[in-house]
């Protein structure tokens, strides 16, 4: 695996990719961190590796960051999840810039309408955050609810989208 940090308005971020494509766009102290060894908040000397996957990452974030809706495909690879978890992963993903949806959608979109707590155990273990974005998902009642890197991180990702509700 090769890493970089990405230092973004909200905090570091470290970006993890695979041969397959991005792996990982986790949050400094961000629960479900996903990389054996490695740690935003220790000492851990991380290497500004120059790889395509990243490149196109860093890239994508940079537009998403500067209040753009980004252009460009990422691979992501998304390999690191169970069956149920990529499932959940995938319909996420599709989720527009600047609109939500909640738990119980994402539910019936994977055949599980009675699933919404599994959904969102699988949507906290999001390992590629921001690009598939995770922070759109709300609650039953359009209530924003957790968020691996924290509610504020959340809410200051959908006020950079100027979303409303959903």
């Amino acid at each position: 695996m090769d890493y970089c940090e990405y230092q973004s308005p909200l905090g570091t971020l470290l970006l993890g990719t695979t041969e397959r494509g991005l792996s990982g766009v986790w949050f400094q102290g961000q629960k479900h961190f996903g990389i054996p060894g490695v740690s935003l908040s220790c000492n851990n000397v991380i290497t500004l590796s120059r790889h395509p996957y990243l490149d196109a990452a860093r890239q994508w974030l940079d537009q998403y960051f500067s209040g753009k809706i980004p252009s460009g495909n990422v691979t992501i690879d998304l390999s690191a999840g169970s069956q149920f978890q990529q499932a959940v992963w995938r319909e996420i993903a599709k989720i527009p810039y600047g609109q939500t949806i909640t738990y119980g959608d994402i539910a019936r979109a994977v055949g599980r309408p009675r699933g919404a707590q599994a959904v969102g155990q699988a949507v906290g273990r999001n390992p590629v955050s921001i690009i598939v974005p995770c922070h759109r998902v709300m609650g039953a009642n359009g209530a924003i609810t957790g968020y691996a890197a924290g509610i504020h991180v959340k809410q200051a990702l959908l006020d950079l989208e100027s979303v409303v509700s959903c």
